[in-house]
């Protein structure tokens, strides 16, 4: 889709009711055109909206986006009675530019990241007596929030390129390379962790219960450094990525669901949870790839992300016998970043340079899955083999493992179930983007 400002003022709008139904300071409605007052001048009362609309667009089109990069990863397949594109073109990897598919998500990332451009205009322009503390610690959030958007978008496009520069929809900035955008990603983010270092004690606004214990400057700053390895490991920074675990939230002795969370609820406006099927559905329904069952260690209990059927699914072909069962309720949370991707992080970060220090972060995660220690060889190869295969199971469809297997030249080792099935290494630019 194009980037225009309407639309983004529609979404905007949207993104706000979804999280509140009260009235702008000074009487403008929510419903209204309130983006240019927002932009214009961000005052205390138009804060708490504007940074609701950034959390409730960070949502939007994220059932698409999980489903395409978890068919790619060959975790699971997504049968449903009224779309078979989800079992053709994704699985095919013949993929339409002009399709929900590809826009859906793209579209999706880019109204969050314009809220954001939005906020950051009007903080810019604010005339509220925002302390100077207060004024670093919104920008760092909203640019964390802009940066996680922005790589869920490269992540999808890789060689295709994505567009960072979108601050005027009426002139768009050029593309610019994988490589060229995880580097601004980067280099936002340590923008953002300068300004949260300096953010006071407390932010002027609430977000959501997904980022309980992240709702402080210092601890949201933790989350920033998590997110920053992930970007830094996907550059090959490796003793980058050890310096930011170091001021992140990684915990070896922690809970590995603890992180920050996209939440839902059937309050008024709200989204429910769209990655929820209850199970032994037959019309829409997400069933693991076999292999996740085939190929799982015994006593593993990560297993019980998937639940065996009371028959199996089966649709052109493609069967699964055991639902995805990651989401118990339509109001569970979805994870953004957790304890247990980050202690994998320092595995990896760690497996070339100090292979002992890489097996006490994989025994860290084996043992919380009730698995023995890891017994096996500490070369280069040997511990890149472990480190993939627990995050296959620790992050399952989470969207991580089609990005892994690509980033570490293994793609061609994902199966393909049927004669003519692909897996791509890119989406495609939407087709009216005019790259």
């Amino acid at each position: 889709m194009k980037i225009r400002i309407k639309l983004y003022t529609l979404i905007f709008a949207i993104g706000f009711l979804s999280f509140t139904s009260c009235t702008l300071e000074g009487g403008e409605s929510l419903n209204g055109a309130s983006t240019s007052s927002i932009s214009d001048d961000l005052s205390r009362g138009e804060l708490p909206q504007a940074m609701s609309g950034v959390l409730s667009d960070m949502r939007t089109g994220l059932n698409t986006q999980t489903d395409v990069q978890s068919i790619f990863g060959r975790e699971y397949y997504y049968f449903t009675s009224s779309d078979p594109r989800f079992e053709g073109d994704v699985v095919t990897g013949n993929l339409d530019n002009n399709t929900f598919y590809v826009t859906t998500p793209w579209s999706s990332r880019y109204s969050a990241i314009k809220d954001v451009n939005l906020a950051l205009e009007g903080l810019s322009n604010t005339s509220a007596d925002f302390s100077t503390a207060e004024i670093a610690a919104i920008r760092g959030v909203l640019n964390t929030l802009k940066a996680h958007e922005l790589l869920t978008v490269a992540n999808a496009q890789y060689t295709n390129g994505i567009r960072l520069d979108v601050a005027n929809p009426e002139n768009l900035g050029p593309f610019v390379t994988y490589t060229e955008a995880l580097t601004a990603i980067n280099n936002l983010l340590v923008s953002a962790a300068s300004d949260l270092a300096v953010g006071g004690t407390s932010f002027p606004f609430n977000l959501t219960s997904g980022y309980t214990g992240f709702d402080t400057p210092s601890t949201f700053l933790q989350f920033n450094k998590g997110l920053n390895a992930r970007v830094e490991a996907y550059r090959g920074n490796y003793s980058n990525v050890l310096a930011l675990l170091g001021g992140s939230f990684m915990n070896f002795s922690g809970e590995m669901t603890t992180g920050v969370y996209h939440t839902f609820s059937l309050t008024g406006a709200d989204l429910s949870n769209p990655l929820y099927i209850a199970l032994n559905q037959t019309a829409n329904v997400r069933v693991a790839h076999s292999s996740f069952i085939n190929d799982a260690l015994a006593n593993d209990t990560r297993v019980n992300k998937v639940v065996l059927r009371n028959s199996p699914r089966e649709a052109t072909g493609l069967v699964g016998s055991y639902d995805v069962w990651l989401y118990k309720s339509n109001v569970d949370a979805v994870p953004m970043i957790r304890n247990e991707e980050l202690i994998l992080l320092y595995a990896e970060a760690n497996m070339l340079s100090n292979p002992f220090e890489a097996r006490k972060a994989i025994n860290v995660v084996r043992n919380a899955a009730n698995l023995g220690m890891y017994s096996g060889a500490l070369t280069a190869t040997a511990l890149e083999n472990e480190i993939l295969f627990q995050r296959r199971y620790s992050l399952f469809g989470e969207g991580h493992r089609w990005i892994d297997m690509r980033r570490f030249e293994r793609i061609s080792e994902l199966p393909n179930d049927r004669a003519g099935d692909a897996v791509p290494d890119a989406i495609p630019v939407p087709a009216n983007e005019n790259k």
